[in-house]
């Protein structure tokens, strides 16, 4: 069992191996002697963000002890290509608002990181999507986490090269979601469940 399953195995309330194994009192087996600080789960709800420009994706997923991940809403706002960049800046602004207004308990905010690109064009209209999806949740004073996309697929599936399609299959079997994802829905779910899965307070 790698990380990614015992962590996913935690949140969903199974048994793991000692050595993941959180006691009551918050204290981790072995703490003592490895002087590391105990890990404590994840439980909230949380907003992940793949940004683009074209096809933002959104989901909403809900996280508490001992239950599984549950995805409460997921959207992807796509914008015609024809349309001006202003006018999808504008859009992502206005679709992850709408997501923080109507779910009052978000508790964090994560996005997927800008990847390298050889294309000087393409970094700045990627940080322009991601910069509208932050404004949104700054103007509502929800904190933000950004996660590089292999650390993302590291933690949700457990290898760094996955492809967008096992990392959709992955995501729906951690949720127990019956409904295919959009893809950029199931990499802004993968985000979410990064979080959740290496969140320390």
């Amino acid at each position: 069992m790698n990380v990614r399953q015992m962590w996913a195995a935690k949140l969903a309330g199974k048994p793991v191996p000692a050595a993941l194994d959180v006691p009551a009192n918050g204290a981790a087996s072995g703490q003592a002697s490895s002087g590391v600080r105990a890990r404590t789960p994840f439980s909230g709800v949380v907003l992940g963000i793949d940004p683009s420009l074209r096809g933002t994706g959104l989901a909403l997923i809900e996280f508490a002890v001992g239950r599984q991940p549950i995805l409460l809403r997921c959207q992807t706002v796509k914008v015609h290509v024809k349309l001006p960049m202003a006018v999808a800046l504008g859009e992502i602004h206005r679709a992850v608002a709408a997501f923080l207004d109507a779910a009052k308990d978000v508790r964090h905010v994560a996005l997927e990181q800008t990847i390298f690109v050889q294309n000087f064009q393409t970094a700045q209209i990627l940080g322009a999507a991601r910069g509208a999806a932050i404004s949104a949740a700054a103007l509502r004073e929800k904190p933000v986490f950004e996660y590089a996309p292999l650390r993302v697929k590291q933690a949700v599936v457990g290898a760094g090269r996955a492809s967008k399609e096992q990392m959709a299959r992955t995501v729906m079997a951690l949720l127990g979601h019956g409904r295919t994802l959009a893809l950029d829905e199931a990499d802004a779910a993968g985000v979410a469940l990064c979080h959740a899965f290496t969140w320390r307070e």
